[in-house]
């Protein structure tokens, strides 16, 4: 079984997880201030943030664990009843401030459907090599 990073805990691919890089909680100054030269609701500006921001911050996951990410993420994509503007809420509680927030984004599912055509574009050898792989045996 596929172990969380850094932890003994088993892996369970969870679709927030992929907007982490977006969190800015007491980085207002900092990371915060460099997502806010972006527009998430324009195509270019989109595609940046999602390659130099949100795809390289999940470079720390293995090939393994990117490849069950993104198939949560396809899952997601496929459940017409999905909530994707929940992805953008702050949970203050839990010390999660995002850069854009639930109603600054026109489109989430759209903008989730960027971040998985732009994986496959980033990602493609990692995920190819993951996909032949005999998941029962991570």
């Amino acid at each position: 079984m596929i172990k969380c990073p850094f932890m003994k805990t088993p892996y369970t691919p969870n679709i927030s997880h992929i907007l982490g890089a977006l969190s800015i909680y007491d980085l207002e100054d900092t990371i915060g201030k460099e997502l806010w030269k972006y527009d998430p609701n324009n195509e270019e500006h989109r595609k940046t943030i999602i390659v130099s921001f949100i795809l390289k911050d999940l470079m720390h996951l293995s090939y393994r664990h990117r490849l069950l990410l993104i198939s949560a993420l396809r899952n997601a994509l496929d459940n017409p009843n999905f909530n994707f503007s929940k992805e953008f809420e702050s949970d203050y509680d839990e010390y999660i401030t995002m850069a854009w927030d639930e109603t600054e984004i026109a489109d989430p599912r759209g903008f989730f459907a960027d971040i998985y055509r732009l994986a496959y574009e980033v990602w493609k050898d990692d995920l190819q090599k993951a996909s032949l792989e005999d998941q029962s045996t991570w």
